[in-house]
């Protein structure tokens, strides 16, 4: 079995499609649901479904001796990071070296990096004019949106789609294709 953490800090719509696609899978289970904000909505939406939860300063985050001993609690085997806004700290990326996915609303390279995250990047998408956007899961490392891409998955654009419907189809893309690639991750990492 594969123990998974979801790192959080907002609405968590990925968070509860992820729970809800491994609800019943014998092989990898959300064990545990870790955020940095008390308020973020992810921990209402995860507490729906029995997981436990977890709210941790951005200092306990950054402290070894505070994260790891909750992790090892819950025997987590891999790190999700959905709608996380902090970096994860380098002993966390070495400790779970690609074995740590982040999903990006952009077609990284573009529009990735610090404060680039939800509607920031959806109004640099239409301010450049993009005819198409994605998302893009990839490796954690040390840079941010800097990681090894996995997958990416692209929608197309006209010069009419707002901001909004940028997100809307985004938020297609995530909810259609993160869960899978998570999946199929765990296993390629299961068999090596």
């Amino acid at each position: 079995m594969t123990n998974i953490a979801i790192f959080v800090s907002g609405n968590g719509t990925n968070c509860e499609n992820i729970i809800k696609y491994f609800k019943d899978n014998q092989d990898i289970n959300v064990s545990l649901v870790i955020s940095n904000r008390a308020d973020a909505y992810a921990l209402v939406r995860a507490a729906k479904y029995g997981i436990p939860c977890k709210t941790l300063s951005k200092k306990e985050i950054n402290d070894e001796a505070a994260i790891t001993p909750i992790l090892e609690d819950y025997n987590i085997d891999f790190i999700v990071l959905a709608g996380f806004m902090l970096m994860v700290p380098g002993f966390l990326v070495d400790k779970y070296c690609n074995k740590i996915v982040n999903i990006h609303p952009s077609l990284l390279p573009k529009f990735g990096g610090k404060g680039m995250y939800g509607r920031h990047v959806h109004e640099a998408v239409k301010a450049a004019d993009e005819k198409e956007t994605g998302i893009t899961i990839h490796y954690v490392s040390n840079v941010c949106d800097g990681g090894e891409i996995i997958a990416q998955f692209k929608t197309r654009l006209t010069q009419e789609d707002t901001v909004e419907d940028i997100e809307a189809k985004i938020h297609v893309l995530e909810q259609m294709h993160f869960p899978e690639v998570i999946e199929q991750v765990i296993k390629q990492t299961a068999h090596k």
